[in-house]
């Protein structure tokens, strides 16, 4: 893996992964940026939620768990002063005719096997992870 940051103008840049895809970073106006694009730490957490979803749409196709609809959000906690995330909640709702147990085996591997979790983890973040099933 391989990824380049260049400086557009300010704290404006365009971060490449050297796969010819890129995106827009920036800070918050109210943080001197002109907001055209997540903050780097922003980024990360953006990265837990497709983490979790890219891993679960693979466990369901491996266990062929039908799946109509997929939502992952995630809210993280930054606290006063603290220079990081300290603590996180990902919520993932799926629309699925499946069996409740076959969801709940898919759940536990995508949560073993969720790189950006596994980063999350080790970094010392607490995260809760909740699902919810609709039919």
């Amino acid at each position: 893996m391989k990824a380049k940051a260049v400086r557009v103008e300010d704290f404006w840049l365009v971060v490449d992964n050297g796969r010819s895809h890129s995106i827009a970073l920036d800070l918050p106006t109210k943080l001197g940026g002109t907001d055209k694009g997540p903050t780097a730490l922003e980024l990360t957490v953006m990265g837990l939620a497709g983490c979790v979803a890219t891993i679960f749409s693979l466990m369901a196709k491996k266990m062929k768990i039908p799946v109509e609809a997929l939502k992952v959000e995630v809210e993280a906690e930054k606290p006063e002063g603290a220079k990081t995330i300290a603590s996180a909640r990902l919520s993932m709702t799926v629309k699925t005719t499946a069996e409740e147990s076959k969801v709940e085996r898919a759940w536990k591997l995508t949560l073993e096997n969720c790189p950006v979790g596994i980063l999350f983890e080790k970094a010392g973040v607490k995260v809760d992870y909740s699902y919810k099933i609709e039919k």
